[in-house]
């Protein structure tokens, strides 16, 4: 099992080998993983379950694990047009306002939502990470100039008027190296809150895919514990493999039409099924464009039946963005095969009225629900614990 990166604020600093990570961080704490949470009950009403709001929700990925950690989802905010169409068409109870989180009066949002300080048991959030990715920290320079870097510290005004019993927030990992972290940490350890922050990989947690990802998790009753990996891993053929070909499922997501250069098709159907790669044709059979240039191995290559797929981008139905060719069928993946691979329920809602390639941001762009379920009932045993 890989390491897990994880540390708390007062614990010291130490530099242990990161076995089975091709990037690792700069410095990490080994943690000790908590055994899983006593089972819920999910069944209780909307009233009786633990309220929560999501910041930054873009489609609401997080929302849906949120739910089924046993929250209710009372209030997301995001600015994004499409992401808040797709939210409002899923989580028809939640007051969603569409508009940046810099603009919210969370002490107003309170009042709308008729809640108390105190009485908000979870303030998670997502909040834009390509300013921490590894392609815009200039070669590693830390604390990278990027406006929605600070995007951060929007949780800290939330925080303070809100006074939640626990907080959320997932990012890339090149947060954990980044001075606003440590920052924001100290505000909520002045405010009460035990923190904790990890790095881990999606595809130990139920969903179909890696992506490692920044978790924190804060509490005021006690400091939060993880949960504990998954046995086995969802595979591609787990998430995909009952899908009919496109055009014959009756889902906008799935069935829209595309067309491909003959030279370009003419690669795709060449590339060997199940995991293949186009660097197996041999040079005279690349495209021109990729003669000249020997990295970029996964582009055009095939997704593998029997492993989980590679880390869902904006890019994803494109097969010159990475290893996004079906395992078998000659095309790339579809939109609603995207989101399952990110663990979206088969029947969630997707806005398609401004075409294919913003819906496949806004599906890349999310956090899987399982993921985000497994350590959301972490924190939603706290709350039962303390009350």
């Amino acid at each position: 099992m890989p390491w897990i990166a994880g540390h708390t604020s007062s614990a010291p600093i130490i530099r242990p080998p990161w076995i089975a990570s091709p990037t690792p961080l700069s410095w990490y704490n080994r943690i000790t993983l908590a055994q899983p949470p006593e089972p819920l009950d999910l069944s209780m009403s909307r009233r009786q379950k633990p309220k929560a709001i999501d910041l930054f929700c873009g489609c609401g990925g997080l929302s849906v694990g949120l739910r089924d950690a046993g929250f209710s989802v009372v209030g997301a905010v995001d600015a994004d047009r499409l992401a808040s169409d797709t939210y409002k068409m899923n989580h028809r109870s939640t007051v969603v306002l569409q508009e940046s989180v810099v603009d919210v009066d969370p002490e107003e949002l309170m009042a709308d939502l008729g809640m108390k300080p105190g009485v908000l048991g979870l303030l998670a959030g997502c909040p834009p990470c390509q300013g921490f990715s590894k392609l815009r920290t200039l070669n590693g320079r830390k604390d990278v100039e990027e406006p929605m870097n600070d995007l951060i510290f929007q949780f800290t005004r939330f925080m303070k008027v809100f006074k939640p019993k626990t907080i959320m927030i997932e990012n890339v990992p090149g947060l954990v190296d980044d001075g606003r972290l440590t920052r924001f940490r100290g505000s909520l350890s002045r405010a009460g809150y035990k923190s904790r922050v990890g790095v881990f990989d999606a595809a130990d947690f139920g969903v179909p895919q890696r992506r490692r990802r920044m978790i924190l998790m804060a509490a005021l009753a006690e400091r939060p514990e993880f949960a504990p990996p998954e046995l086995e891993r969802a595979t591609v053929r787990s998430a995909i493999a009952g899908l009919p070909p496109p055009g014959g499922a009756d889902d906008p997501a799935h069935d829209y039409p595309v067309s491909r250069a003959p030279h370009v098709q003419e690669l795709i159907s060449r590339v060997p099924k199940d995991g293949g790669s186009r660097s197996s044709l041999g040079k005279d059979a690349q495209l021109p464009c990729h003669r000249k240039c020997d990295g970029f191995n996964d582009v055009y290559g095939r997704m593998s039946w029997s492993e989980p797929s590679p880390t869902i981008t904006g890019g994803c139905i494109n097969p010159s963005k990475g290893r996004f060719l079906h395992p078998e069928q000659d095309r790339a993946i579809t939109i609603r095969e995207a989101a399952l691979l990110q663990g979206f329920p088969r029947d969630y809602r997707l806005d398609m009225s401004r075409g294919r390639y913003p819906t496949a941001q806004m599906i890349g762009n999310a956090f899987p629900p399982k993921f985000a379920a497994r350590h959301a009932a972490m924190l939603r045993s706290i709350i039962s614990r303390s009350g």
